[in-house]
């Protein structure tokens, strides 16, 4: 009989991260400096992604324009996701694979970053929204899975967690997250 045991996911869930910390805190290290770099020069950072991506997007928004650990000046940070009237019409109107794509015409400017989160790396949507946020000279930044799929090469810096499991993918991102938010405040807190 196979029992289902939380324990064992709670320890894949670990040592992935283990991985993470191994291999790629040197991306989340350049991700923060960026971000930084971004936010002091009065730009802003555009997240997006679907479904859970989608909700990580929104979260990480939210710690910024809130507050994370420390007190300190709201943070300019938009999520792409949650404006369901621009979702609506613009899904409508031109189609599912440009709701991104469009908000970040609108709203992005040479100098802001845009941050995508999917855990394939192939969202038409996301990629057509990372495109288009190169071509505005928006500075990019993916957080992808698996083997990363096409988002791993339209970003600049490109966090790509090495698992086929959307939960564990996901878990990674926001831990990933709260990493630079809490590197944001560090860095931020006095402003």
């Amino acid at each position: 009989m196979n029992v289902w045991d939380p324990a064992d996911r709670l320890i894949e869930s670990a040592q992935l991260k283990e991985r993470v910390a191994r291999e790629l805190a040197g991306e989340i290290r350049r991700a923060g400096e960026a971000l930084v770099q971004v936010l002091r020069a009065g730009g802003k950072i555009l997240f997006f992604g679907n479904g859970g991506s989608a909700a990580d997007a929104q979260h990480l928004a939210a710690e910024l324009t809130g507050h994370f650990a420390k007190e300190r000046s709201p943070l300019a940070a938009v999520a792409l996701s949650t404006d369901t009237s621009a979702l609506t019409a613009i899904g409508n109107d031109y189609g599912f694979e440009h709701v991104f794509e469009r908000q970040v015409r609108a709203l992005g400017r040479k100098g802001d970053a845009a941050v995508a989160l999917s855990t394939s790396g192939k969202s038409p949507n996301v990629l057509r929204a990372m495109e288009v946020a190169r071509t505005l000279k928006l500075r990019t930044i993916a957080l992808s899975g698996r083997d990363g799929g096409p988002l791993a090469n339209l970003a600049e810096i490109s966090i790509v967690i090495p698992s086929d499991s959307t939960a564990r993918i996901q878990e990674c991102h926001i831990t990933i997250g709260h990493i630079l938010c809490e590197y944001l405040d560090a860095e931020l807190a006095a402003g």
